[in-house]
């Protein structure tokens, strides 16, 4: 069976390094378009994103790619990953740029981390969050399979998604705060780090995408 990957192109974000990694972890046919003929034809659907959540939001809005989003996610036959700010953009709301109304798909803020940030013994973190982390697997899915709980991943980025419910979360990281590393609900799955700059795990994770039957 053809597995065929859109990306979602709305101008923000290194969206062929992740459509090149993509097809590194096995897809047979990988598009990046903002074309909604594109995104129907395609299986597994990619919601990638680098930048200030403003900009984003005007673009995804501008494009229409918002309803592109919305109809891959009522389609039970499609797959859906959202990579860093495209994770943040599902929120309801992000403290980014004085505030800026996200997508609201998934309910929860987008908060940051603060420019004094530091852990509990007050070692002072840099920020952005960006290096290498663990990610602690909350619940079993899909995704983390042939993945070990506390495996790195490459993070960059100054805030992070706070979901209302809890349920949602299936993967965490600590940084001073301990804070949403992944979460998934029926056929979506979202990260706030980056597969495509994560090496061996990160190929592991879009493969397992790749492969997603939609169950957990």
């Amino acid at each position: 069976m053809t597995t065929r990957v859109a990306v979602i192109d709305y101008g923000m974000g290194n969206l062929h390094s992740v459509a090149s990694a993509l097809t590194c972890a096995g897809a047979d046919e990988v598009v990046v378009s903002n074309d909604p003929k594109a995104i129907a034809a395609a299986d597994h659907v990619v919601f990638p994103g680098v930048g200030a959540i403003r900009d984003c939001m005007h673009e995804i809005r501008r494009l229409g790619c918002d309803q592109l989003l919305k109809s891959a996610l009522d389609d039970p036959d499609k797959r859906v990953l959202a990579i860093c700010v495209g994770m943040q953009a599902l929120m309801t709301h992000s403290e980014e740029n004085n505030g800026v109304d996200t997508l609201n798909l998934i309910p929860g803020q987008v908060r940051y981390f603060g420019a004094h940030h530091q852990t509990a013994d007050g070692e002072r973190l840099k920020v952005p969050h960006m290096g290498w982390n663990q990610v602690t697997q909350v619940v079993p899915h899909a995704l983390w399979d042939g993945i070990e709980d506390q495996t790195r991943f490459y993070f960059v980025h100054s805030y992070y998604v706070d979901p209302d419910d809890d349920a949602v979360v299936c993967g965490r990281f600590d940084y001073g705060v301990n804070a949403c590393a992944a979460l998934a609900r029926d056929n979506l799955f979202a990260v706030q780090f980056h597969p495509e700059k994560s090496h061996t795990p990160g190929l592991r994770l879009l493969s397992n995408f790749l492969a997603w039957d939609g169950s957990c």
